[in-house]
């Protein structure tokens, strides 16, 4: 695909272990020693605390469904060629909220609370630009 994509993240050193992990299948959160609590998205400080003592730390994958929108049209490459989507606020087991997609499941099964669990979807950046394939989260209705 020749052009922008606005649906692959910009990988930089600092979050190069939050998107090798996904590559293997795993979500990472990042946790701080001085408060104790995780956060996502990725930082370098807690964004409680301010406390820069935070470590990557492994997420469990599971999650709730907080809120969703069904999108219908989005002009941005390639959002439009995957309407309809479910963009959606996830509650992860963890306690922080995640924006995310739902993905494997109608929008008239979507309900507050539902139990869910992460996947990945694998994109493939230009190669022209050197980009390399990222595996993006989204969650699924979990499995028992």
């Amino acid at each position: 695909m020749a052009g922008a994509r606005f649906d692959l993240p910009e990988v930089d050193a600092f979050t190069r272990p939050y998107w090798d992990a996904a590559a293997e299948g795993r979500l990472l959160l990042r946790r701080c020693g001085a408060c104790g609590r995780a956060h996502h998205y990725p930082r370098e400080f807690c964004p409680r605390c301010w406390s820069e003592d935070v470590t990557w730390e492994r997420a469990s994958g599971r999650a709730t469904l907080y809120t969703w929108s069904v999108v219908h049209r989005n002009d941005l490459p390639p959002f439009g060629s995957r309407t309809p989507y479910v963009a959606a606020v996830v509650d992860l087991a963890e306690g922080p909220r995640m924006m995310t997609e739902v993905v494997g499941c109608g929008e008239e099964s979507l309900q507050v609370g539902m139990a869910l669990e992460v996947a990945f979807r694998a994109e493939e950046g230009d190669k022209a630009e050197g980009a390399v394939t990222v595996a993006v989260p989204v969650f699924r209705p979990a499995t028992a």
